[in-house]
């Protein structure tokens, strides 16, 4: 899982802030932390806030440790857990880069695979979300997210796929919107919605979706939570569909 340094790359001009929300991922802290290291070191552009999100085992320990010297890497942390938007978006408050966004702390998506969208970035100009495509997922899971990619596209009559694939990195320019996102898993949908319909191109690349590393899901846990996640997801989309977005909301695109 190495890869090469694209510091060399017109994409170097932009610097990268990705957030890891952690919630109870004492067992996947290690390698977690190895894997963020050697996405700096092929990124230079790129740093990496993890953010303990309340965790009630030792997961800030773990990671204050692991991370302790290392150039590009910080800690922050939220005293009681809201939820995985809100986590996130605590994150986001600490970042400077030109392109911020976020990914999954249970090695299910690779820290590493920020780099590879880095690779993929458009001209510095262009203002873009980007998102990984997955890969290697069961039938069940497949099924269960195009279901909820064809709900959610005749909503907002537009085109929306794996909304929760990550890593999620976005142009700046719409991180203020973003901040105002919910507080759990439709943030993913929010940052697609508002990146939309601030008419940022959205970029896909293909990411593998292997098993959890350590411990289990916070929400799949079984088919009642799926479908109180399902029920939360509908609640929170048919909401955010009433909302009014100004054109003059834009952000200006570069030539």
């Amino acid at each position: 899982m190495s890869g090469s340094s694209v510091s060399s790359k017109k994409s170097a001009t932009r610097t990268v802030s990705l957030v890891i929300p952690c919630y109870n991922e004492s067992g996947n802290a290690e390698v977690l932390v190895s894997r963020a290291i050697e996405a700096t070191k092929a990124a230079e552009q790129l740093d990496i806030i993890f953010v303990d999100n309340g965790s009630k085992d030792d997961t800030y320990e773990k990671l204050e440790a692991l991370i302790a010297g290392k150039e590009r890497l910080k800690l922050v942390q939220v005293e009681k857990n809201v939820g995985y938007g809100h986590g996130i978006k605590h994150g986001l408050k600490f970042s400077t880069g030109e392109v911020v966004g976020w990914t999954h702390a249970d090695m299910q998506t690779d820290p590493f695979d920020a780099v590879r969208a880095i690779e993929g970035f458009p001209p510095r100009y262009k203002l873009f979300i980007s998102k990984g495509a997955r890969f290697g997922r069961p039938i069940s899971d497949r099924i269960f997210t195009f279901g909820m990619s064809v709900f959610e596209s005749l909503l907002f009559r537009q085109r929306l796929r794996d909304i929760n694939a990550q890593p999620t990195l976005f142009s700046r320019e719409i991180l203020d919107v973003v901040l105002e996102g919910p507080d759990d898993f439709s943030l993913d949908l929010f940052a697609l919605i508002v990146a939309n319909k601030k008419g940022l191109t959205e970029y896909r690349f293909p990411v593998k979706f292997g098993p959890r590393f350590s411990g289990e899901s916070k929400w799949n846990t079984s088919q009642s939570a799926r479908i109180r996640f399902i029920r939360r997801t509908i609640s929170f989309s048919l909401s955010l569909a009433k909302r009014r977005w100004p054109d003059a909301d834009r952000p200006a695109q570069g030539k």
